[in-house]
């Protein structure tokens, strides 16, 4: 799997390279290309993983891929900022407001928001405008009011609520802020396929929601050289997450057990999923 995603990393920063080849060398430009740099391009894995069991070439796929790594990009530049979650680090290197500046880490997050569209558009993805639709149009309601932007809303709220989360609301805030992206990149390989995205959809609801559990796990056992970013934020501030309320043991079991449906809700395909329960067993054990 290694190798895969390796494959898909050069092809997915290749892609955003020369989408963005066009642009000058003001800040707001460089600053984008930052942005985009590096990461474990996980969500643009599930989406050429998808696409491949369904026929279709990286060639194709990597344009969705690629969308999708610039909404995730876009989300942790404004995610970042001091009004936000206020982190100073981000995949070991200064986030953008501190490279930068606050100002060109909005606008920043504002254009890679609106690249993905734009990258959903290209006729190198080789979609009919259905196709092209039914992407745009999931992506963003992941990615908005009805998936990302409304966890992180609930996300804000919780921290300032008189009354702690519990874990069906940790469940329904993560499932909306981490969650909706990573269902939207296992559904798009069926969708520019032409076929039902339900099977993987089941296997990505289960994934994310294991993958943001590793994460607080991380957070409590993780080294912040490995993690590129700042580990026991979430103890120091109090807030609820998959380990306070499970305790340690507890959330890492969980995370197995969501592994374990994953991989069940690929049954259909047989052993041509191998590789997507290859990245369900990764995100439980990864560092970073």
């Amino acid at each position: 799997m290694q190798a895969r995603m390796e494959q898909c990393r050069d092809a997915v920063q290749q892609c955003l390279n020369d989408a963005l080849a066009p642009l000058g060398e003001r800040p707001v430009e460089v600053a984008m290309r930052y942005a985009l740099g590096g990461g474990k391009r996980l969500r643009a894995f599930l989406v050429m993983e998808g696409a491949q069991l369904h026929g279709i070439a990286p060639a194709q796929s990597v344009w969705a891929a690629a969308a999708i790594e610039s909404i995730h990009a876009y989300s942790l530049v404004h995610d970042d900022l001091p009004c936000m979650d206020d982190d100073d680090v981000r995949r070991g290197q200064p986030t953008v407001h501190k490279r930068w500046d606050d100002a060109t880490a909005v606008l920043v997050g504002d254009a890679l928001q609106t690249l993905a569209f734009d990258l959903l558009t290209r006729p190198e993805l080789r979609a009919s405008s259905q196709i092209r639709v039914d992407l745009i149009a999931s992506l963003a309601k992941s990615s908005g009011i009805g998936g990302m932007v409304l966890g992180q809303a609930q996300d804000i709220a919780a921290e300032t609520t008189m009354t702690p989360l519990d874990l069906a609301a940790i469940t329904e805030l993560q499932a909306n802020k981490t969650g909706a992206l990573i269902e939207w990149s296992a559904r798009a390989g069926a969708i520019l396929g032409g076929a039902d995205p339900t099977a993987l959809g089941h296997y990505a609801k289960a994934v994310g929601l294991a993958f943001q559990i590793q994460d607080d796990i991380l957070d409590v056992e993780g080294d912040a050289e490995k993690t590129g970013k700042a580990v026991g934020k979430d103890a120091d501030a109090g807030k609820a997450t998959f380990v306070s309320l499970l305790g340690l043991a507890g959330a890492k079991t969980r995370a197995r057990d969501l592994v374990d449906e994953a991989c069940a809700a690929l049954s259909h395909y047989g052993t041509r999923a191998d590789g997507l329960r290859d990245v369900a067993r990764f995100v439980i054990s990864r560092e970073t």
